[in-house]
C-alpha cells in the first residue's frame, strides 16, 4: 500500500496540505480579526477588551456553539503549523539560497511551534481547562527561557527578532512584496487594489506591535524578569497609555483587524505549492 492509497478518492497527499494550509490561514485570520475588533471597540469604549491570542480564544468560546467553533479554530491553526513545518524543511516556494534561505527556515520552523503552542491553549479551553489569563503565555515561557544557561541572552535574542521582524512587517507594507504570492488574475482591478490597501495597513499595524513587543522582551532580559515580557496585550496597552492613545490604538487595532482580513485573502488566493 502506498501513501496514495491512504487519501481519499487517489488524491495526492499534496492536495490535503494545501487545504490544511488555507484553512490555517483563515482560521488566524479569525484570531487576528477578533483580537483587533475588541481593542477598537475598547479604544472607543464601545464595550470589548485588550486582549491577545488567548483573550481571543476565550470570546470565541462564550459564544452560542462556541466550543465547537474553537475547536475547528485550533484544528485550523493546527493545519496552519503543519504548513509552517513544510516551509522549514522543504522550501516548497524555492524562494532563495544561503543565509538568506537559513534564516527564512528557522522562521518557519519557530512560527510553527508558536503556532503549535496556540493550537495546543485552545483545545485546552475547548476540553475545559484554562490555560491562563487574557495574554498570550510569554511570562510563563519567559520565565522558562530565564531558567535556562544564557537565559537572558536567550530572552533578548527572542526580543531582536520580534524587533526585525517588526521591521520586516514594515518592509512587506512599504513594498507590497506579500503581492507575488498571491494569485489575482481572476479578481477585478479595482478588488486587486482594496486587497492590496489592506494587506499594507495590516502589515503596518503588524510591525508596530512586533516592535514594541520586542523592545519589552529586550527590557524583560536586562531586567531578568519575565513579568516584562511582550505580548499584543502589553503592547496594545502600551500604545493606550501614549497622548492620543486611544485614537492610537484604534487605529493599529483596525490594522489588525485588516492583517486579519488579508489572512483571509491569503486562504483564498495565496500560492500553495507544497
Amino acid at each position: 500500500m502506498n501513501i496514495q492509497e491512504l487519501t481519499p478518492q487517489g488524491q495526492q497527499p499534496e492536495k490535503w496540505i494545501e487545504r490544511l494550509a488555507r484553512f490555517g490561514y483563515a482560521a488566524k485570520g479569525i484570531v487576528y480579526m477578533i483580537v483587533g475588533l475588541l481593542a477598537v471597540m475598547a479604544a472607543f469604549d464601545w464595550g470589548g477588551r485588550i486582549t491577545g491570542t488567548e483573550g481571543a480564544f476565550q470570546a470565541i468560546a462564550s459564544q452560542p456553539f462556541g466550543k465547537l467553533m474553537l475547536f475547528l479554530v485550533a484544528l485550523g491553526l493546527l493545519g496552519y503549523v503543519l504548513w509552517q513545518f513544510v516551509q522549514a524543511i522543504k522550501d516548497p516556494e524555492h524562494q532563495d539560497s544561503g543565509a538568506a534561505a537559513i534564516g527564512r527556515r528557522l522562521g518557519y520552523a519557530a512560527s510553527g511551534l508558536i503556532y503549535s503552542g496556540l493550537a495546543f491553549s485552545a483545545l485546552k479551553l475547548v476540553f475545559g481547562r484554562s490555560s491562563g489569563g487574557g495574554g498570550d503565555g510569554s511570562e510563563q515561557q519567559t520565565a522558562t527561557l530565564l531558567s535556562q544557561p544564557f537565559g537572558r541572552w536567550l530572552v533578548a535574542a527572542v526580543g531582536v527578532a520580534s524587533v526585525a521582524y517588526g521591521f520586516y512587517s514594515f518592509y512587506r507594507a512599504y513594498s507590497s512584496e506579500f503581492r507575488r504570492k498571491l494569485k489575482l488574475s481572476q479578481v477585478s482591478a479595482n478588488t486587486e487594489k482594496w486587497i492590496m490597501r489592506i494587506g499594507r495597513f495590516g502589515y503596518a499595524a503588524k510591525g508596530v506591535v512586533a516592535v514594541i513587543i520586542g523592545y519589552f522582551f529586550i527590557q524583560a532580559a536586562r531586567a531578568a524578569d519575565a513579568s516584562q515580557a511582550g505580548t499584543t496585550e502589553s503592547a496594545l496597552q502600551a500604545i493606550q497609555q501614549q497622548p492620543h492613545g486611544a485614537w492610537l490604538m484604534g487605529i493599529v487595532a483596525l490594522g489588525l483587524v485588516a492583517y486579519g482580513i488579508h489572512l483571509e485573502v491569503q486562504a483564498r488566493y495565496r500560492r500553495i505549492s507544497p
